[in-house]
Order: C-alpha cells, then sequence, then structure tokens
C-alpha cells in the first residue's frame, strides 16, 4: 500500500491504475473491501472524509491480472476547511489528469440520493481529458427491485452511460465491475519496468 497527501509524491507506476472516486460516505471503502475479497483492505468509517490523501493498493486476480487500485479523497463533505477542501480537489484533479498508468475511473454514486452536480462535473471533467470512466450506484441492496430499476435507469439517463448498481455489503455488481476492469487494464500501456512498484506491500488482496 502507498499513500500520498497533500503536498507529497506518488510512486511511479509500474502497472495499469483504476481509480475510485465518490461523494463521503458513498460506500466507496467497503465496496473496495467486497471486490478484494478483504475485511480491511480500505478503512471504512462512518465519518465523512476518512481518505485523506491518494491511497494505492496493488491487485492480483486470479486470472492474472494485475493492477492498482487508486482510493481517492471523497468529495461533498460539509465537516472540512473551504482550503481544505480545494486542496483535495487540487490534488485529485492532478491525479485524474496527469498520471499516465491510469487506465479508467469507477465514479460511485449513492443509489439513494442520484447524480448530484458534483458527479456531473468529475463526467464532463473526464470527458474534457479523454479518460475512460464508468458509473457504478452504490448500496443497491437498501432499495427494493422497483427503486433499484428506477435509481440506475435516472443516473443512466443523466450520465448517458451504462450504469452498473453495487453493493458492498452484499457482494451485487462486483462481478461487472471486474470484468470492465479487466477490459481497461489489457489494453492499457506498460509503464517502464525501472519505475517503482507503487502496489508492493504485505496487502495483495486475491480476487476471483
Amino acid at each position: 500500500m502507498a499513500e500520498a497527501r497533500i503536498g507529497q509524491e506518488l510512486p511511479a507506476p509500474t502497472m495499469p491504475e483504476i481509480a475510485f472516486a465518490g461523494r463521503s460516505n458513498v460506500g466507496k471503502s467497503t465496496l473496495l473491501n467486497r471486490l478484494c475479497q478483504r475485511r480491511s483492505l480500505a478503512r471504512t468509517s462512518r465519518t465523512p472524509g476518512c481518505t485523506r490523501g491518494v491511497v494505492l493498493f496493488h491487485a492480483a486476480l486470479r486470472d492474472g491480472t494485475n493492477f492498482v487500485i487508486a482510493d481517492l479523497p471523497g468529495y461533498g463533505f460539509a465537516d472540512r476547511s473551504k482550503a481544505e477542501r480545494d486542496a483535495w480537489a487540487g490534488l485529485i484533479e492532478r491525479y485524474l489528469r496527469q498520471r499516465a498508468s491510469l487506465a479508467g475511473v469507477v465514479i460511485l454514486v449513492d443509489s439513494r440520493r442520484g447524480i448530484e452536480p458534483e458527479e456531473e462535473q468529475l463526467i464532463s471533467y473526464l470527458e474534457h481529458i479523454h479518460r475512460p470512466f464508468m458509473v457504478a450506484i452504490t448500496k443497491v441492496d437498501k432499495l427494493t427491485r422497483v427503486e433499484r430499476d428506477r435509481a440506475i435507469a435516472a443516473v443512466r439517463n443523466r450520465t448517458r452511460t451504462p450504469v452498473i448498481g453495487v453493493s458492498g455489503e452484499s457482494g451485487e455488481g462486483r462481478e461487472e465491475i471486474l470484468r470492465r476492469i479487466r477490459g481497461l487494464v489489457k489494453f492499457d500501456p506498460v509503464p517502464s519496468q525501472g519505475d517503482t512498484d507503487p502496489g508492493t506491500s504485505d496487502r495483495t488482496p486475491q480476487s476471483r
């Protein structure tokens, strides 16, 4: 695991990276733990803004696919100062714009809140800088089937892109996200072999 906070540099990349972005308390950490089949890979907290920098995890799937998960700080939190929120926004923007190894972004949307201006702005920015992305709505296990279908359709209509319903608690949508991640990292250029591995640690998740 590696982490870079404001004013710090990330390690040089050696493999494709997939970033996960979403509002604070969107269920990102719970979903990452489910994706990697680890209970405490990413810290979960009831307090918004738990992730304070870009955190990198090396993920090794059972089919031999290797990539790095980039856990980005949550946005939309109200209990941080404006200066801190602005600094985090700058950190995220620089990572999304400059990280050569970034193969794609998973944008997480709370199924009970729907798409909001922050998500729309992020999508527009990713389109502007030509970064591939996918949209997943979280916590669908807390909705009825009708509510879930309605929420997915609403986000799909607003974003004009396919939407995956996911749950970190039940595991719904896990295989679909991993399938799409495999497609993104498969065609991503391999970084220089001389770079430092950002995900080397004793916390290497083994996923299906």
